[in-house]
């Protein structure tokens, strides 16, 4: 399982971009197997997954995850080949449909029917990605034309995919699923056999994306979480797979503990099937220092 580290968050504040930079190269001078972004409003994840990549060579870049609704097919083919081009093609693709109350309330869209609205997207994005012509007249989506970037290849691509009707289009259509809040057992008993069961002989990418802190005090730790995360425990996505969890919320699903405690949880999400973990580090700066010090320092946890 690799260990990889999300950048540009900005728990407390938006990070300029200067910063990001420097966080994706403290990542590679660490020895961490990769840098993700998530969508944020405060800067472009793809954007800065380029600018980022231009100045920090070899390290895996990756979306976690750059929401669908709003971006056509096409036009996402063309920026994901774009920055595959820029970097010498170290992208994974991280997409998904986002939630109703984003979707509806923020952008102004319908958010109708997600898994079918997502497969057809995914049906279309593919060829694309590979530089095939499309000509697609759907229920959703309508494309005609084709994506291309000299020296780009298509990107892994991954869908955020929590439900079991989403597994099953990440499994069929997709190189594998990026996750977040869930624990090892949602992990291990029902992200892993799901989609491994729709993707048939493939063995698909399972990105585990969850906060993480290497502390001496686990339990201000989780009340930190739990203060400002507590709402997801209230979006309806979440709270299913909280509730399969069986526990309260957020604060319950993260790694924390101190060095041993957290290596022991890292071992048991690459022993239910996890194959790479996007940490979060969060708390205060000498709290995220230990932890990515940590995560850099990890031999390579290899799956039973």
């Amino acid at each position: 399982m690799r260990i990889s580290t999300n950048v540009g968050i900005g728990l407390d504040r938006p990070k300029t971009m200067a910063e990001i930079v420097a966080e994706v190269q403290r990542a590679a001078d660490l020895g961490l197997g990769g840098a993700w972004w998530a969508e944020r409003h405060t800067a472009d994840a793809l954007t800065a997954a380029a600018v980022a990549g231009l100045a920090v060579p070899d390290l895996p870049l990756g979306t976690a995850v750059v929401t669908t609704y709003p971006r056509h097919p096409l036009v996402l083919a063309s920026q994901a080949l774009t920055v595959q081009a820029a970097t010498g093609n170290r992208l994974t693709l991280g997409v998904g449909p986002g939630h109703r109350q984003g979707v509806e309330a923020t952008y102004g869209l319908t958010f109708d029917r997600p898994a079918r609205h997502t497969r057809e997207y995914l049906e279309v994005l593919m060829p694309l990605l590979r530089g095939e012509a499309v000509d697609h007249d759907g229920e959703f989506h309508h494309v005609k034309g084709r994506a291309g970037t000299p020296g780009a290849e298509a990107p892994g691509v991954l869908l955020a995919a929590l439900g079991p009707a989403m597994l099953r289009v990440a499994g069929e259509l997709a190189d594998g699923t990026v996750t977040v809040w869930t624990g090892v057992r949602t992990v291990a008993t029902h992200i892993v056999p799901r989609i491994g069961e729709a993707a048939g002989r493939r063995r698909p990418r399972v990105v585990v994306n969850l906060p993480i802190a290497v502390t001496g005090d686990e339990g201000a730790a989780r009340a930190w979480v739990a203060e400002r995360f507590g709402a997801a425990g209230r979006v309806p996505g979440y709270r299913a797979l909280f509730d399969r969890e069986g526990v309260d919320g957020p604060a319950d699903v993260v790694v924390a503990g101190d060095e041993r405690s957290v290596a022991n949880e890292l071992r048991r999400f690459a022993d239910a099937g996890a194959t790479e973990f996007a940490a979060v580090p969060f708390g205060p700066d000498e709290q995220v220092a230990r932890t990515l010090a940590f995560l850099g320092g990890l031999p390579p946890l290899v799956m039973k």
